[in-house]
């Protein structure tokens, strides 16, 4: 881990054991401010309806971080399989040893060719990761891949993201681009890149993101 200086303080950035940053370990699903609270009950409520559709009997999540998400989701789906994925990083094998389930499997591996058969799981899941992948188009082709049914996919919604973090005196020097974020997109552009793998039969736009719900099969 290394600590950079923002505008408006210090922020811890966190980095794989390959030297690929993995993001800063602000957390905002615990936060205690206000607003983040505010915007984070709009994002995980949208998340929540979208995977209560998608109704997963078995799922791979790609990037799962610290096992925030996915230690929740592998309670809501009981004994149905769950896999997380994610690189090497001791703060995220750290959240992975506190969050446990009898039907959750953790896995250290990049998100380029995963190493599943076509349609091994019912959905794929990458929430806030496509935008750190060197090649998210590969990603999502992979993902597609393996999913029988369904790929839910999230990522902060630009330019408004890096106009948010400017306003709030974030990565000025970044012109607001959060460390890490390789990739941006619009909420078209973004449904243009998924509707090549399958139908985008929803689409939401919790402030400041863009989430896809995409049909891959029958």
């Amino acid at each position: 881990m290394s600590t950079q200086k923002q505008d408006n303080g210090p922020v811890t950035i966190t980095t794989s054991d390959d030297g690929i940053i993995t993001g800063n370990t602000y957390d905002k699903y615990g936060s205690t401010n206000p607003v983040v609270r505010r915007l984070m009950a709009g994002f995980e409520r949208s998340l929540d309806e979208l995977f209560t559709r998608a109704d997963p009997r078995s799922l791979l999540d790609v990037g799962c971080g610290e096992g925030v998400l996915v230690h929740e989701w592998a309670k809501k789906l009981g004994d149905k399989r769950v896999v997380g994925i994610d690189l090497e990083e001791p703060s995220i094998q750290a959240g992975w040893a506190e969050r446990q389930a009898p039907n959750l499997d953790y896995q250290i591996m990049r998100a380029e060719n995963l190493p599943f058969a076509d349609d091994e799981f019912d959905v794929s899941t990458a929430i806030e990761v496509l935008e750190h992948v060197p090649d998210p188009e590969h990603t999502v082709a992979e993902m597609a891949r393996v999913a029988k049914r369904w790929v839910l996919v999230s990522v902060p919604r630009e330019p408004i993201w890096r106009a948010v973090n400017m306003a709030r005196g974030a990565y000025i020097k970044d012109l607001g681009n959060t460390p890490g974020h390789l990739n941006h997109w619009s909420t078209r552009s973004f449904k243009k890149m998924l509707a090549q793998h399958g139908d985008v039969v929803e689409v939401r736009q919790p402030f400041p993101w863009t989430q896809l719900l995409v049909r891959v099969g029958d």
